[in-house]
C-alpha cells in the first residue's frame, strides 16, 4: 500500500477512531463507538444487536492490534487496513452497526437513522448528509445495508466511492453500486 498523504481516507478515519488525538486507538475509543451508536440511535446496552456489535466491534479491535498491546499506532492500521481486513472483519463490525440503527431491521436506513449512525460513530452530521445524498442513488430517502458497507469498503480501500467527496476522498463515482 503507498504511503497516505494526511487527508487520506486512512489517515481521516484513523483520526475519527483516535477520539483523545494521542496517536494510538484503544480499546476503550474502539469499543466506545457502539455505546455512542447504541445512544444515538436510543438502543439499550443491553439489547442483543448492541451485545452482537460489540462483539463484532472487539474482534476487530484485535485484528488491527498487531503487537497485541491493547493500543493500535497509525502504523499498525496502516499495515492492516485494506480488503482482506475489511472483508474478514470490519464488514462485520460495520454492518453491526448499520443494524442497530436500522430500528425495523428492513435493511434500509432513513436519512435520520444514517445521520445518527454516522454521527454515533463519530462522522460530522454534515459529511453524514453528503454521504446519505450520495449513497441514496435512486432517490428513494432510503440507504440499503450493502449500499452503505459497499460505500465504505470502497472509500477505505481505493477511495473510489460515492462517499469520497463527503468524507474527503477525490474520486467520487457516481451511479448505482453493483
Amino acid at each position: 500500500m503507498s504511503s497516505p498523504g494526511s487527508d487520506s481516507p486512512q489517515h481521516r478515519i484513523f483520526a475519527m477512531l483516535d477520539v483523545d488525538g494521542d496517536g494510538a486507538i484503544t480499546r476503550a475509543e474502539y469499543l466506545g463507538r457502539v455505546d455512542r451508536v447504541a445512544a444515538a440511535t436510543g438502543r439499550s446496552a443491553e439489547h442483543p444487536v448492541v451485545a452482537a456489535s460489540r462483539a463484532a466491534h472487539e474482534a476487530v479491535f484485535t485484528d488491527m492490534d498487531g503487537d497485541g498491546d491493547g493500543r493500535v499506532t497509525f502504523d499498525e492500521y496502516r499495515s492492516w487496513v485494506g480488503h482482506d481486513a475489511f472483508e474478514r472483519s470490519c464488514r462485520p463490525a460495520l454492518g453491526s452497526l448499520f443494524d442497530i440503527a436500522d430500528a425495523d431491521a428492513d435493511g434500509h436506513l432513513n436519512r435520520q437513522e444514517f445521520t445518527r449512525l454516522r454521527t454515533g460513530a463519530g462522522n460530522a452530521e454534515t459529511d453524514a448528509e453528503a454521504a446519505f445524498d450520495a449513497l441514496d442513488t435512486d432517490g428513494d430517502g432510503l440507504v440499503e445495508r450493502e449500499a452503505y458497507l459497499a460505500g465504505i469498503h470502497d472509500f477505505v480501500t481505493n477511495e473510489s466511492s460515492p462517499m469520497a467527496v463527503a468524507y474527503g476522498g477525490r474520486r467520487p463515482v457516481s451511479g448505482t453500486r453493483p
